[in-house]
């Protein structure tokens, strides 16, 4: 039997990460796996050893464990997109990764598209296997699960996770179905990967993913695959991502299985070695997925009157000094100042979310009240500034913002599902200058 790779582990925050590296070729390829995974216990199948020692031919393999699932640390809470984003970057940087592919299959879709689009400067490429930018069904995503398939799959998931004759299971991997060595191993794969109750916790983080804002701002080689038949991820998800990423390159395969290791496993293999090995150097980019923040002092031009140049001047001052200090404790990166008020930028929502409603309390002492505003799209860099629509929706959700309030649009809301945030719907505005009406938001602190 061939030698299984060391797992080793990375801090990434205060979690350690679970990861293995296997193979030696010239190209990094990170797989990102599905719901729940388990790097130790993936060797124990032959079918699953097979596969990744397939990728292992031709590029230098990482895989991981997310938080909360396999190897890495365990918990109770529920774990972001975002978080495992960095999760993502902390591993990549252990290994000495400067530009890879990632490979995301089922759930591990949504967080590789979000982590493209956020450092399009470390990845080379993506792989979409099997996946989706959107969970759930909605009146303009109609091929989703409706809430009544939810409920039945919740409910498999609390009664029967673990048991060879569970109905996720065999949804997963139809073709399994009387092989009972088979489903049993694949059932024991699923018990060292998560416990019923994390399994359930992350399908219910699953339910609220929505990425499609994110698909016309990937700008990365990608490949979307999908076997035309499979059960739990309907094909018109592919067809979906791949009219609204750019340039994406759609190939369908015959199967109904979902997962990428059972049933004809060379088909999806061969169509990934030649999408790694033969592209092109994509150009480095000078476009980036962002959540910018504007904050803007309240009332300034009255509080300035009130107490006269040089007594404003040191009350800015003061202000600035709080604001940055509180900037740097989330991760932000002030891009400019403008009078009573600055934008900065983020690659992960929830911290801009988070970092915004702290400026405000910081800066509550100084009798100063302000206001922000956060979208999330694509920018450009144009040396140490940024432009591009999403700066000016973030400046026109920041203007209707009220004294003391942090205003957000549906595409921050979206993405930060499952991070703890409450918002307030404030209703459809039109936002001057940008086209349709915009949903926004009022982030409710607790």
């Amino acid at each position: 039997m061939a030698d299984i790779p060391a797992t080793h582990y990375v801090k990434s925050d205060d979690v350690h990460i679970a990861y293995q590296v296997m193979g030696d070729g010239p190209r990094d390829l990170l797989f990102v796996p599905g719901f729940v995974s388990n790097v130790e216990a993936l060797w124990q199948s032959p079918a699953r050893a097979s596969f990744f020692r397939k990728l292992a031919t031709f590029a230098r393999v990482i895989t991981f464990d997310k938080r909360g699932t396999g190897m890495s640390d365990r918990g109770s809470q529920i774990f972001t997109l975002e978080q495992r984003m960095h999760d993502v970057q902390a591993v990549l940087d252990q290994v000495g990764s400067q530009r890879a592919t990632l490979f995301g299959v089922s759930e591990g879709g949504p967080m590789s598209l979000l982590y493209a689009a956020t450092y399009p400067e470390r990845t080379s490429a993506l792989v979409l296997c099997g996946t989706y930018a959107r969970r759930s069904w909605a009146p303009d995503y109609a091929f989703a699960w409706t809430d009544a398939q939810w409920s039945a799959f919740l409910d498999d998931i609390e009664h029967h996770w673990g048991s060879a004759d569970a109905m996720s299971l065999l949804m997963w991997a139809p073709s399994l179905a009387g092989n009972k060595q088979a489903l049993e191993q694949t059932a024991a794969y699923f018990r060292a990967s998560a416990s019923p109750g994390a399994a359930s916790a992350i399908m219910r983080m699953n339910r609220e993913i929505d990425v499609r804002d994110i698909l016309p701002v990937t700008r990365v080689p990608t490949l979307i695959l999908h076997r035309t038949d499979e059960r739990v991820i309907d094909v018109k998800h592919a067809r979906y991502m791949a009219q609204q990423i750019p340039c994406a390159k759609l190939i369908e395969l015959s199967g109904q299985d979902h997962m990428v290791w059972v049933g004809d496993q060379d088909a999806i293999i061969n169509e990934v070695e030649e999408f790694v090995t033969g592209h092109r150097q994509a150009a480095e980019p000078d476009r980036v997925l962002a959540t910018v923040l504007f904050v803007d002092i309240a009332g300034s031009t009255e509080r300035a009157a009130a107490l006269g140049d040089g007594a404003w001047r040191v009350l800015l001052d003061a202000f600035y000094a709080k604001a940055r200090g509180v900037l740097g404790q989330y991760r932000g990166r002030e891009v400019n100042t403008a009078g009573d008020g600055f934008l900065a930028t983020f690659d992960g929502p929830a911290r801009a979310v988070r970092c915004a409603s702290a400026i405000g309390d910081a800066v509550r002492p100084l009798d100063l009240k302000v206001r922000c505003g956060l979208h999330t799209g694509e920018c450009e860099l144009v040396a140490h500034d940024i432009v591009g629509i999403a700066v000016h929706i973030g400046a026109r959700v920041a203007a209707l913002a009220a004294p003391g309030e942090v205003l957000v649009s549906q595409t921050v809301r979206d993405l930060v599902a499952g991070s703890g945030l409450t918002f307030e719907e404030r209703g459809r505005h039109i936002l001057k200058g940008v086209p349709d009406k915009w949903r926004l938001f009022r982030a409710v602190t607790t």
